[in-house]
């Protein structure tokens, strides 16, 4: 028997369940298995030495639980309740596979259904609400406390009023952990911060004073002049900074 009580079993190491996930989930690693494993996702045996061992059926609760993150921005409490209701016998709405998401520049679909490389106004249309913790941010963006605090500090995540974060703050933190490996530290990308915020700013006066009339109209056509707004003042900046980028290089 294990020290959790249940019978030793031959499986996988912790390494290579990482190695079998991979390919789908680049961004898992160990140490997200293992928070998934201390939230109660995946109960892995034990050698009579401590080393975790996972079964072939852990493997699949593990992508089950990835792919729902991934796909669907499930909260780990949603996602062990169907876990919980498979392990009843009951069956789950298992989240449909699809490729790795990756971090990609917003772009408008052309009429080939590939992307333009330029966002569009459907790029900025509300999304269904995410509440992260910030166990769960660090988990999911790969990144410590530490970086975490600068990120507030910098003004480049922030929680919202009730103290969680959405699908976007873990795609912002992903990126500046792909820049620090070039030697950019969050301190570095305070100027982003502020073009964001004079842009939003530039674009709420455009738009506020459609939003003071009451009637549902006037406020649907303010959604819609918003996000044309602001898919064209993003394309203006990738524009200005591939010219930019133009002189550097010498192109």
């Amino acid at each position: 028997m294990t020290a959790a009580g249940r019978p030793q079993r031959d499986g996988l190491s912790i390494g290579a369940v990482l190695a079998q996930l991979r390919g789908e989930f680049p961004d898992v690693t160990i140490s997200k298995i293992r928070f998934l494993e201390s939230e109660g996702l995946v109960q892995p045996g034990r050698t009579p030495s401590g080393y975790r061992q996972f079964t072939a059926a852990d493997v699949e609760r593990l992508r089950f639980v990835l792919a729902a993150q991934r796909d669907h921005y499930l909260p780990l409490k949603v996602i062990k309740e169907q876990l919980d209701a498979a392990d009843r016998g009951l069956e789950p709405d298992a989240p449909a596979p699809r490729p790795p998401r990756k971090l990609v520049s917003l772009g408008s679909a052309g009429p080939d259904g590939e992307r333009s490389g330029m966002p569009g106004p459907a790029d900025f249309a509300a999304q269904r609400e995410i509440r992260l913790t910030q166990e769960e941010l660090l988990a999911e963006a790969g990144i410590d406390a530490a970086t975490l605090t600068e990120l507030h500090q910098y003004g480049l995540v922030r929680p919202g009023a009730a103290g969680f974060y959405d699908a976007d703050a873990v795609q912002v933190a992903r990126t500046v952990k792909s820049m620090t490996e070039f030697g950019i530290e969050p301190r570095h990308l305070r100027a982003f911060r502020a073009s964001a915020d004079r842009e939003v700013g530039l674009l709420e006066q455009i738009v506020a004073p459609v939003y003071r009339h009451r009637d549902t109209e006037a406020a649907a056509r303010a959604d819609e002049l918003v996000r044309e707004l602001a898919a064209l003042s993003v394309t203006l900046h990738t524009l200005l900074v591939k010219a930019g980028i133009r002189n550097v290089t010498g192109g």
